[in-house]
């Protein structure tokens, strides 16, 4: 399913189609997560708290518009039954949940819809992917002093940023886990943050600018079975212990002292493979933890590594499908940026699962999700599906456009053959 078709339907979506977005995050896991952030109140609100986790969900959704006409959109009523409520009670109550409310439940969703997911396994591995993206605040003197800016020999430039580094499952692009931070803080050290968040029989695939003897070792030893690799770092040295075939060798990394300062779990040398081959004549080296040549080919691994490019296309789905290249994001204080960070990961997570259980139960379909793309243009689901109706969406509108939009999205896989993943981008090998 394309997810620029889900998020377009639902600007279509009349009330009438509209389901209940409980169908799609239950209320109990809603409560649940309000409980395990301390976010509950035994005074009886004229605006649930229930109804300002969907309000954080329709901000991604309908990321153009205000908040009192997502509100109007998303029938966000308060316990009277009214259906207007002024725009600063709106604003005030948004701040009661703050970010850990919707953080934990991000955290409960991934972990039961990883569950439901059932992924495919490479060598009965997961595979996962880490990488990192940069997101723009508002220009707000509280926005500056929590996030910093990007800054040159002239000094500061630019807006606020926030650098974000997160864990995605590849063959879905369900993200696992995320860290963000301020924008001078090193992508590696929220790396490191993230391998709590990783699993267990995983391998987990770095561009070249996460390599870091300290973080490869603390990500393969944060549990069981758990492999990285990357493409080898120009300049690095190593020495070769055996031969483990043709252009497929073991080699010893020393670590330096700087680094085994940083990561004191860090002996003074670590083990790896290094595997060699030619692409387009050209020599591409990756490295990486699966030292067994049986269990895992040279040529398997070296090839493996281009599915590194799928956390870019989900980065791309979530900055460019789903927010319509709003590159600034609306929020003005900083505990706000952080909930609508992570309104947008739950969002973007909402739907990549919607495509998922449809590739996996609609005939006519490839079995791998990553086979279902954004396109760029959201009117292309109207144009395609004429009888989906017109006009305003409410609080259930998600799940009745996701539904709509994986019958539409069946005629637009089946209909026009995609071109091969990979195949122009094999030659990125190297980073």
């Amino acid at each position: 399913m394309e997810l620029s078709q889900a998020l377009g339907i639902i600007n279509l979506a009349s009330p009438e189609q509209a389901r209940n977005l409980a169908d799609l995050i239950p209320e109990a896991l809603i409560r649940k997560a309000l409980t395990l952030s301390d976010t509950v109140t035994l005074r009886k609100r004229k605006l649930p708290l229930e109804s300002m986790i969907w309000l954080v969900v329709g901000m991604s959704v309908f990321c153009h518009r205000p908040l009192t006409e997502i509100v109007n959109l998303m029938d966000i009523v308060d316990s009277t039954g009214s259906p207007f409520t002024a725009r600063s009670s709106v604003i005030q109550r948004r701040k009661t949940p703050g970010e850990n409310a919707v953080r934990e439940l991000f955290e409960l969703t991934q972990l039961h819809w990883h569950e439901q997911a059932n992924h495919p396994h490479w060598h009965g591995l997961r595979l996962c992917g880490v990488d990192g993206v940069v997101w723009r605040t508002q220009d707000t003197p509280e926005n500056n002093d929590a996030f910093g800016k990007a800054s040159n020999q002239h000094g500061e430039r630019g807006y606020p940023q926030v650098r974000m580094v997160c864990l995605m499952e590849l063959s879905s692009h369900l993200i696992q886990g995320s860290e963000f931070d301020g924008y001078d803080v090193n992508k590696m050290r929220l790396a490191a943050r993230l391998s709590s968040s990783a699993s267990d029989n995983s391998i987990t695939l770095f561009d070249k600018g996460f390599y870091s003897t300290g973080l490869l070792h603390h990500w393969q030893n944060a549990g069981e079975n758990r492999h990285w690799l990357l493409p080898l770092k120009k300049n690095t040295q190593y020495e070769v212990i055996h031969k483990l075939g043709r252009r497929d060798s073991l080699v010893k990394i020393r670590t330096t002292p700087q680094a085994r300062k940083q990561w004191a779990a860090l002996p003074e040398e670590i083990t790896a493979r290094l595997v060699t081959r030619k692409i387009d004549g050209v020599e591409r080296q990756v490295l990486t933890s699966l030292t067994d040549a049986c269990r895992y080919p040279g040529a398997a691994v070296v090839e493996l590594y281009r599915h590194r490019w799928e956390i870019e296309q989900g980065y791309r789905e979530a900055k460019q499908g789903m927010l319509c290249n709003r590159w600034t994001l609306r929020s003005r204080l900083p505990e706000m940026v952080r909930q609508e960070l992570w309104g947008v990961l739950l969002t973007y997570n909402l739907v990549r699962y919607q495509m998922v259980r449809m590739a996996y139960h609609l005939k006519g379909l490839s079995a791998v999700p990553t086979e279902l793309q954004q396109c760029d243009n959201r009117d292309d689901a109207a144009a395609d599906n004429p009888a989906v109706g017109l006009a305003g969406n409410r609080a259930g509108g998600a799940k009745k456009v996701l539904r709509t939009g994986e019958t539409l999205c069946v005629a637009h896989e089946t209909g026009a053959k995609l071109p091969a993943r990979g195949e122009s981008k094999m030659q990125k090998v190297s980073g």
